[in-house]
């Protein structure tokens, strides 16, 4: 199992559309659940700071990310330009092995 993490600082207006759309159930996770090898996301924010936020997305294995990835890209690109009016900073945090 995999996971991947990016990190975000969300614009204060943003908060709420963002956490719909990153959450667990929101935008993102729907899309990835289309992929074989998806097995869910997990939206973490920073507390004392409210605009700070992660999201991890866990795969089956770095095979199945990959695919998604191909798979997906043409929605993921769309989905990622009407997202980033959410977020004033995105930063890829890269694929962690998750350790069992």
């Amino acid at each position: 199992m995999i996971a991947t993490l990016w990190r975000f600082r969300v614009r204060p207006q943003a908060s709420a559309a963002f956490e719909q759309a990153y959450g667990p159930r929101g935008d993102w996770a729907r899309l990835f659940a289309r992929a074989e090898g998806y097995a869910g996301t997990e939206l973490l924010k920073l507390e004392g700071e409210p605009a700070h936020y992660l999201t991890l997305d866990r795969w089956q294995s770095l095979q199945h990310f990959e695919r998604a990835k191909a798979l997906l890209a043409i929605d993921y690109a769309a989905l990622d330009r009407r997202c980033e009016a959410y977020t004033s900073e995105e930063t890829w945090l890269g694929t962690y092995g998750i350790v069992e």
